[in-house]
């Protein structure tokens, strides 16, 4: 059966990770990175259906019992210099090839992200859906004073006035992309062959949870967080009906491609 639908999601899982081994395939809370991203998408209402494009057996394996279909990911487009965006356009191709026509909108999610909530999936899928929007982005709200180094070592304020420290209340914030999930209008993408197309909204997530696996440490920090959730959001059987999301709104972002 090939995968249909207005609303596509697409969860790349290549086998080889530097970082941490097999990353894809570790567990949180009892289930699989790769796992919990296809059952994230499978509990959003507006996804027709999931995708999970990779290069590993094992991965198709998890992802198909998982309840996604499963497309396999050539060489060339599995290693480390590989985007994702490559890898985006290739099940899209691969799929029409087979007939089937570009959905309205392609729905990017990360694995590495273990706490995507179906509802804020339901909330910017319906900004596209609705013309609002043509690209948004899962972002987490931040307060942080940046620095980056000089050539010369010495430190430079980035996002502030190092003479000036207003207190936290007194500051609008800025939004951290958390790479969990991009909903963007098929359409776009293919013109653009990029994620960043025309008008850019963030929808705001809960920073809590807006983690990204990427090191060994992230592991422990991820079982940390879904120890204290609620038993029930961490462990949503799939198709449940997803829970409220926080209140949060789409935040107008610059163009990032022309």
């Amino acid at each position: 059966m090939r995968p249909t639908g207005h609303v596509l999601a697409v969860v790349p899982a290549r086998a080889g990770s530097k970082g941490i081994p097999g990353k894809n395939l570790r567990p949180v809370a009892g289930r699989p990175l790769v796992r919990r991203a296809v059952e994230s998408a499978l509990g959003a209402e507006r996804i027709d259906a999931v995708v999970v494009t990779t290069d590993g057996d094992d991965i198709a394996a998890e992802a198909r019992e998982a309840g996604a279909h499963v497309v396999r990911r050539p060489a060339e487009l599995a290693g480390d210099e590989a985007s994702s965006e490559s890898a985006l356009l290739h099940v899209l191709d691969e799929l029409a090839a087979t007939g089937a026509p570009d959905p309205e909108v392609l729905v990017f999610l990360q694995a590495t992200s273990p706490f995507i909530e179906p509802a804020d999936l339901d909330a910017a899928i319906d900004r596209v859906v609705q013309g609002h929007a043509d690209v948004v982005v899962a972002a987490a709200p931040s307060h942080a004073f940046l620095w980056r180094t000089a050539p010369d070592g010495s430190a430079v304020a980035v996002n502030h006035d190092a003479a000036t420290r207003p207190r936290r209340q007194d500051r609008e914030p800025e939004y951290r992309e958390t790479g969990s999930f991009y909903v963007l209008r098929t359409a776009g993408f293919r013109q653009h062959r990029h994620r960043f197309h025309g008008r850019v909204e963030l929808h705001v997530v809960d920073a809590a949870t807006a983690i990204d696996v990427d090191e060994p440490a992230d592991l422990a920090v991820a079982e940390a967080i879904a120890g204290s959730l609620p038993s029930a959001r961490d462990a949503r059987p799939v198709g449940a009906t997803p829970s409220t999301p926080s209140p949060t709104r789409a935040v107008p972002a610059p163009n990032g491609a022309p």
